[in-house]
């Protein structure tokens, strides 16, 4: 499974410009994806995003700050943990707050990382029932798992993933550790996923 899992990377990787290879892709239309997000009623209710460091999702980031909302981000490979951001803190230096180098001017100490209404993570490909493709290295599902384990997030917790339309494709191979997403957001259109017993999911 780790061959295919691979095979569907460079798959996706080849689409993209070459500094994307071994990366989530930051794609012509990334801005575009995080405006639809943006006024989804799902964005609008929730206080708390959590996301991943991926350029992809700068603008994701930032919308956050400027909305009033608290950011949570993961640092690179986890390295350094979770960084918290407060719009108080950031100002009109939200843009730089959104960056993964600015984020660290801005972080408070985390005690305790408190309950996330909305995750978003960065993703190489996804599939309609909810799969998900990263870059190899897990970070998500371990971002994920440690969330649900200190009871940041619950199994309800909307998962999001922003991609370029060609990054949907027909199957993604799962493995048991795989967290699923139950919503994709593209340039083009808003995918929501309803969750069904059996973990996969259905577009609604």
């Amino acid at each position: 499974m780790k061959e295919d899992k691979e095979i569907l990377r460079k798959k996706i990787w080849n689409a993209f410009p070459k500094s994307s290879y071994k990366r989530i892709p930051n794609y012509y239309g990334a801005v575009k994806a995080a405006d639809n997000l943006r006024n989804t009623f799902e964005w609008l209710n929730s206080k708390i995003i959590f996301s991943s460091p991926d350029s992809a999702q700068i603008k994701v980031r930032e919308y956050a700050l400027l909305d009033g909302k608290t950011l949570i981000m993961a640092t690179p490979k986890l390295k350094n943990g979770y960084l918290i951001i407060k719009p108080k803190d950031v100002k009109y230096l939200t843009n730089t707050a959104a960056t993964i180098k600015g984020a660290f001017k801005f972080v408070e100490s985390i005690k305790k990382i408190p309950k996330i209404d909305l995750i978003v993570e960065g993703s190489v490909a996804v599939d309609l029932t909810g799969g998900r493709l990263g870059k190899g290295g897990g970070f998500a599902d371990q971002e994920i798992s440690h969330l649900l384990k200190i009871k940041s997030i619950t199994k309800d917790t909307l998962i999001v993933t922003l991609v370029h339309e060609i990054q949907i494709i027909d199957e993604v191979p799962i493995e048991a550790h795989d967290e699923k997403i139950n919503m994709i957001v593209t340039p083009d259109r808003i995918i929501r996923l309803k969750k069904k017993l059996n973990n996969s999911f259905r577009v609604k």
